[in-house]
């Protein structure tokens, strides 16, 4: 049976059942003994739920009346959304034994409407506050593509991209605040969809910063996230783009970032052989300093990140508490440390971010604006759990330019380039001006349709 369901798509398992080459019931017992056999991959796995769920689903496959072209896929949910008889842990002891949710989130609504099996809970860093991956609690789901050293998988949405990439589960659903959807993703070979604030419905989200916070899927394909987006929003399933045309679709290559030592030669050289692709399909090239951009990156560095006092606020009561040395002394010291963030220094913040997401609009002018994810692959996981002040520069480091487009509050997706010489995967970012979502994700489809022939 592994052999028929490995690493499905879930558009391609939705097809399967539509043309009764596969079953919903079967899906599920097969995801369902793939989930149970991950190691700190999931903190919750809904088995009877996942298996009602399913059972309904042959049944209306069969009756010929599925409820989307995703009715029976499964799919698996960071453990930030309330799932309802579950505990949304956020990653913590501390919330470990809370009572369990009595509704679903609004996303988890939408995907049952569409009759999506709920498969399970995903693991995540503490409060969802780190681009690294890690839990102390719940344990560390591990980077599949390094076997011989441990790697990090990236976060916050750690869970649901392991998940994803082992094959655990067609799709899963991240959060995204820093580049907690795009990180992971990157660091392990997986498409995934930041989308702009305030597309997606977010009740029933343990709120991480709510003015930046986005949700968005985790996926093998462009095709998926588009067809989930679809589902997210409560909306008819557009037609496939696959056949939208790149010739003359205008990209713009930020150089400053790309020719910056930072970035490594792998990343470089696969971002550049995505370029010669767009280039071989008829698209424009535009490669330059974007001035937003740059400043973006430039106030982060001079102020903090925007974020850390929203953060900070969130969660003061609880530091207040005695629980607050149940935290992870990583996350308790980065919250900490937001409390030297000035009144002044924010508002100056807030008064950039305003001009900066028309300036980065202007700029770009509707061209899709394209930057490595992450200057670096995976790194090894080990010294990160030895040396805190080295997970902070890696924490800082790996966020980056993630940051920089969450600031910009542009929608951004990442699409896999290849891999270095080791086997860690390399990604590309594509983002947009805000609000631009659905020409982003029609652009990264036809990318993927042009470059995967």
């Amino acid at each position: 049976m592994a052999a028929i369901f490995d690493k499905l798509s879930a558009a391609e398992l939705g097809r399967s059942f539509a043309g009764g080459k596969l079953d919903p019931v079967e899906a599920t017992e097969f995801y369902l003994n793939e989930a149970k056999q991950t190691e700190a991959v999931f903190i919750t796995v809904t088995e009877k739920r996942a298996r009602l769920e399913a059972e309904a689903a042959r049944r209306r496959w069969k009756a010929g009346f599925p409820l989307s072209s995703l009715d029976g896929v499964p799919i698996a949910w960071k453990d930030l959304f309330d799932v309802r008889q579950t505990v949304t842990t956020a990653g913590s002891a501390v919330f470990r034994n809370h009572p369990p949710a009595t509704k679903d989130a609004a996303l988890v609504v939408l995907a049952a409407r569409a009759g999506m099996v709920c498969l399970g809970k995903t693991n995540l860093p503490e409060l969802a506050y780190s681009g690294i991956g890690m839990n102390p609690h719940f344990g560390t789901p591990r980077n599949p593509h390094s076997l011989s050293v441990a790697r990090i998988p990236g976060g916050s949405s750690s869970g649901s991209a392991v998940a994803v990439a082992l094959g655990s589960v067609p799709v899963a659903v991240g959060t995204d605040t820093g580049g907690s959807i795009r990180v992971p993703c990157a660091f392990n070979g997986l498409v995934g969809f930041r989308s702009s604030i305030g597309r997606l419905l977010l009740d029933g989200l343990y709120p991480v910063c709510p003015s930046l916070d986005t949700a968005g899927p985790i996926a093998r394909t462009v095709e998926d996230c588009v067809i989930l987006d679809a589902v997210f929003r409560g909306v008819p399933q557009a037609p496939d783009q696959a056949d939208f045309s790149l010739r003359g679709q205008r990209f713009v290559i930020e150089g400053a970032v790309l020719d910056d030592v930072r970035v490594e030669a792998s990343i470089r050289q696969n971002l550049e052989n995505l370029v010669d692709g767009l280039v071989r399909h008829g698209a424009v090239i535009d490669r330059r300093c974007v001035s937003a951009v740059q400043e973006a990156l430039q106030l982060h560095e001079r102020y903090g990140w925007i974020a850390a006092p929203e953060i900070l606020a969130q969660h003061e009561a609880l530091l207040a508490t005695k629980n607050a040395e149940m935290l992870d002394l990583r996350v308790r010291e980065r919250l900490e440390r937001a409390r030297s963030f000035s009144a002044v220094d924010l508002v100056h913040l807030w008064h950039a971010r305003e001009r900066l997401r028309a300036q980065i609009a202007a700029e770009l002018d509707g061209a899709t604006l394209v930057m490595p994810t992450v200057v670096h692959v995976a790194p090894a996981m080990e010294p990160l759990e030895r040396d805190l002040d080295l997970f902070f520069k890696v924490n800082a480091a790996t966020l980056r330019l993630t940051m920089a487009g969450s600031f910009l509050g542009m929608p951004g997706i990442t699409l896999p380039t290849g891999f270095d010489q080791d086997g860690l995967p390399t990604s590309a970012l594509l983002s947009a001006a805000s609000g631009r979502d659905d020409f982003l994700l029609k652009t990264a489809r036809a990318i993927e349709a042009a470059l995967s022939t």
